[in-house]
């Protein structure tokens, strides 16, 4: 089985390190991966976006061009990428920030006020963590076990005081 997951968004949204925390899950959980974050002027509030496969066979590109799993952050991206999704893909919209609905039929969408759920739970800058909880659930991509583990791989020593907060924002979405 092999997963194609394109995360877009605004820079400073937390993009691509929703990317990094998907592909390194899957990294512990044996799969086969590629992960390509989008650098450049997307990094300075431009639409930023994040490829992500995960799968049971070798990779062979990168490129998601056609993505099983699509998660916007805002509007920009909604319009960009929406008709990129496979038929019978799923969109991951932050229905705090995108009003616009998805437009096609053939698709699961799942609208998760992300931004209005981490100012809830006191973590303003945590919305993507939510929704990749949500994508969590929602697609089996990666499992839910051990993710604390991986949260400790991933966040660096000097953030580590961050982990718990990306744990409950995780958990946030998982269960929204």
């Amino acid at each position: 089985m092999t997963t194609q997951i394109l995360i877009a968004g605004f820079g400073g949204q937390g993009v691509l390190f929703a990317g990094k925390f998907l592909a390194y899950k899957g990294l512990m959980e044996n799969k086969q991966l590629s992960w390509l974050p989008s650098y450049g002027p997307e990094m300075r509030g431009g639409t930023a976006n994040c490829s992500v496969i995960i799968s049971d066979e070798p990779v062979g590109s990168p490129i998601v061009s056609k993505p099983d799993v699509l998660i916007v952050m805002n509007l920009p991206s909604l319009d960009k990428y929406e008709d990129a999704v496979v038929p019978g893909g799923k969109i991951f919209v932050d229905s705090t920030l995108i009003e616009r609905k998805v437009n096609r039929t053939d698709v699961d969408v799942y609208y998760i006020p992300a931004t209005k759920l981490a100012i809830d739970i006191g973590a303003p800058t945590l919305a993507n963590m939510i929704i990749t909880g949500k994508v969590i659930k929602e697609t089996g991509v990666v499992s839910y076990d051990e993710i604390e583990k991986t949260l400790e791989k991933i966040i660096s020593a000097r953030k580590a005081n961050l982990k718990d907060i990306n744990f409950k924002a995780l958990e946030t979405g998982y269960n929204a």
